[in-house]
């Protein structure tokens, strides 16, 4: 199973996730929802600069005006982007053919049945589609240690063309359940693989991805 720890904000936290066998990792940059991972575009271009040739680098962006996101493109390198927003599928569209080879992951709030509609129109657009918790009364739009409804996530994932990626809550404990359940090409975790100090924790990094990949070989 394709692993990516998202909300990585030091050298040393993309380090031990590259370590401990992560597939990808997610610097958060351009915050406009509430959010406590968010950092510089200086700070997330050293960060990927850090890590190894074989880990995919995941610039994250709540950000919606399309020249404020090829700008910040510019200032941080990376593998892909994930629109960490509910932008217009036209909009999805001419960032990718500008940020082309970059791969553009669309995000889509699984917050009721709506959400089936929304990744039946970005599927056309993005190379991916990453599916996510939302809480409006704390203004995040991820990273929120919540789960949704995984019926909804596994039929987007059944009739989506292009990989489906899930987030949202999964901890070591929930993980292996989720991927039986919805079957996705990877999954994104962040909370809960933190520490009580806010970085990330090997200990838990650790039992995320055996707990992921333990269940791949089950199915």
């Amino acid at each position: 199973m394709r692993v990516k720890i998202c909300g990585i904000k030091t050298v040393n936290d993309a380090r031990l996730s590259e370590t401990c066998g992560a597939d990808a990792i997610g610097v958060l940059v351009g915050r406009v929802h509430r959010s406590k991972d968010f950092v510089s575009p200086k700070t997330a271009a050293k960060i990927c600069q850090a890590v190894g040739p074989f880990t995919t680098t995941v610039l994250v962006t709540h950000l919606e005006d399309p020249n404020k996101i090829l700008n910040l493109a510019q200032q941080v390198s990376t593998s892909a982007i994930q629109l960490h927003s509910d932008l217009p599928p036209r909009t999805i569209k001419s960032l990718g053919r500008k940020l082309f080879p970059r791969k553009i992951i669309a995000k889509v709030s699984v917050d009721g049945p709506n959400a089936i509609n929304r990744a039946r129109q970005v599927t056309k657009v993005a190379d991916a589609i990453l599916l996510d918790s939302i809480n409006k009364e704390t203004n995040q739009v991820g990273g929120t240690g919540h789960t949704h409804d995984w019926t909804i996530s596994a039929q987007i994932v059944r009739e989506s063309p292009i990989p489906v990626i899930l987030a949202g809550g999964l901890t070591p404990k929930n993980v292996a359940s989720a991927i039986q359940q919805v079957k996705p090409y990877g999954i994104d975790v962040n909370s809960g693989v933190k520490s009580q100090q806010g970085g990330k924790s090997q200990r838990l990094i650790l039992r995320f991805i055996r707990a992921a990949n333990n269940k791949i070989g089950k199915l």
